[in-house]
């Protein structure tokens, strides 16, 4: 196996996902997968310190989560308390309450880390 070193410029990270596009498929337990597997995890590292995803907005957590269960408004409203809540919430009128995030993680599984966040005004383009 050729040495392996950390990724520390862009072109070491260039240099890194062409070597993972060489290996790829590569069966697991032989040297190139070993290979594969180090490689992917040094570019996972240097993207996490580079390029940090920001958490999903909570509202778009919120309708992605509806979606992934097929939920609807009247669904959410057993748990925020009101049509009128789901709807103040969802069009970003009204904040999410402790007891809100509280249900909302408790029945639909959303990170309080995500919920917590504040709700964009607008939407991102």
């Amino acid at each position: 196996m050729k040495n392996l070193k950390p990724i520390r410029t862009k072109a070491d990270y260039e240099a890194a996902l062409a070597a993972i596009e060489r290996l790829w498929g590569a069966c697991a337990g032989t040297p190139e997968g070993d290979r594969l597997d180090i490689l992917a995890t040094l570019v996972d590292a240097y993207e996490n310190e580079h390029y940090p995803m920001d958490p999903p907005d909570p509202i778009e957590a919120i309708k992605f989560r509806m979606e992934q269960q097929g939920l609807n408004r009247k669904d959410l409203a057993e748990i925020l308390g009101s049509r009128t809540k789901v709807a103040e919430v969802l069009n970003r009128r009204r904040g999410l309450s402790i007891k809100m995030i509280r249900r909302l993680h408790e029945r639909l599984g959303i990170s309080v880390e995500v919920l917590i966040r504040p709700i964009r005004t607008k939407k991102a383009a």
